[in-house]
């Protein structure tokens, strides 16, 4: 029975002195942290707070669309006879693109200019004769009836003429329909119609000419923008570029604002219009745009990174004389190209960008230092026959020696 107690009391002891060397390795393992007022002193980066000029640029997302786009339409209704150019085909000005069948309209033209040469004929004789009974009423051949009667068929006969003269003309321009030129320079579309197709005014367009080259991009900005646009630019030529695929980018200028800002969105539409030698922009594709509104001068600008986010406000930590830093308050006015423009900072001024997230007021900070580059396998120690390898085997073998030097000798 006395055997229970013992193993009881030596399991004690046991688990007393195992706890006792688990905290006593502990506490040497532990890292030796510097104190300094309530914490320890915190390594962090910092960065100067500078005062510089930073521009303001706008994103937006816009699509690209043709300066000039244009719909071919027959102006008469009649047959495609003959198309002159494919789909995708560049064309000039003026450059001929379909022939619709004339054949009638000729024969109108025809039967118009026949008509034209029958009333000079007639009037020709009624001018005649009207001379013929003036000469006649001179020598009181004839009364007075007969050359005012003359005289009125020969200004009828003209006044016919006239006419014919004119429908001619008409019968003339409905046969120029039956060729249709493009309009203007540019890119043709899809061909709707093929020879033997009927053409019509108010049917499908026969194809669609679009201008690539100069061509224009559409966006919208914020309602808030447009004074400083309106203001640093007062021309209206803003620079304006846009972000293709791949990294490229392409650079024109803005040429045309919107007369009302869109209720719904709070935004207003803008056009930009570029350069398009190489066919890079098309249109009703989508890309990204960015426009420097204005410059902000003479600010303070800090890394973004420098500015924390609070419950009710926005501050930085500012490093002091003594090694402690301060919390200050800061209004941030715009973050652009890595640089966040701030009042309640003066320039000069040295903020925490990296470690903030352990600090507090009055905290101890020192500066991050970088450390020594590390010498690769090829290093000096590598050439010199000293390195860990050579040094381990060093000190094995020393202690190989020693464990030799300390064995019990063994009596002959």
């Amino acid at each position: 029975m006395r055997v229970i107690p013992k193993l009881i009391l030596t399991g004690v002891v046991l688990a007393a002195a195992g706890g006792g060397a688990y905290l006593y390795w502990n506490k040497q393992a532990q890292p030796v942290v510097e104190k300094s007022g309530r914490g320890g002193v915190q390594t962090v980066r910092t960065a100067v707070a500078e005062k510089k000029s930073i521009p303001v640029t706008v994103q937006a997302n816009g699509y690209v669309m043709s300066i000039d786009t244009v719909d071919v339409r027959p102006q008469v209704q009649n047959v495609v006879r003959t198309v002159h150019v494919k789909e995708g085909q560049d064309v000039v000005a003026g450059q001929l693109l379909f022939t619709l069948d004339e054949r009638s309209d000729s024969a109108n033209v025809d039967k118009t200019r026949a008509q034209v040469e029958r009333d000079r004929a007639d009037l020709a004789d009624a001018e005649a004769a009207l001379k013929r009974n003036e000469e006649l009423f001179a020598k009181k051949f004839v009364a007075q009836a007969v050359v005012d009667s003359a005289r009125n068929k020969a200004d009828s006969l003209r006044a016919t003429l006239r006419a014919d003269t004119a429908g001619a003309q008409v019968t003339q321009v409905s046969l120029g329909f039956n060729r249709i030129s493009a309009g203007i320079a540019g890119r043709l579309g899809m061909i709707n119609v093929h020879p033997g197709s009927l053409a019509q005014p108010g049917g499908a367009p026969m194809v669609t000419i679009a201008r690539l080259d100069p061509i224009s991009v559409s966006f919208a900005v914020p309602e808030n923008q447009l004074t400083f646009i309106r203001t640093t630019y007062p021309k209206g030529d803003a620079p304006v570029t846009v972000s293709l695929p791949g990294g490229k980018e392409l650079s024109g200028k803005l040429s045309f604002i919107d007369n009302a800002v869109d209720v719904a969105s709070g935004s207003i539409r803008m056009k930009a219009e570029f350069a398009n030698p190489d066919k890079l922009l098309w249109p009703g594709a989508f890309v990204s745009v960015s426009m420097i509104s204005h410059t902000i001068a003479d600010v303070i600008g800090v890394p973004p990174q420098a500015i924390v986010i609070g419950p009710t406000d926005k501050f930085v930590y500012l490093v002091q004389a003594d090694g402690s830093v301060k919390r200050q308050k800061v209004d941030v006015g715009a973050v652009e190209n890595g640089i966040a423009a701030v009042s309640g900072v003066a320039a000069g001024e040295r903020v925490v960008i990296e470690g903030a997230q352990n600090l507090r007021p009055n905290s101890k900070v020192k500066e991050q230092q970088d450390g020594p580059k590390k010498e690769g396998r090829g290093g000096k120690d590598s050439k010199d026959g000293k390195g860990d390898k050579g040094d381990k085997g060093g000190k094995e073998s020393k202690g190989e020696s020693e464990q030799k030097a300390s064995a019990p000798k063994t009596p002959a």
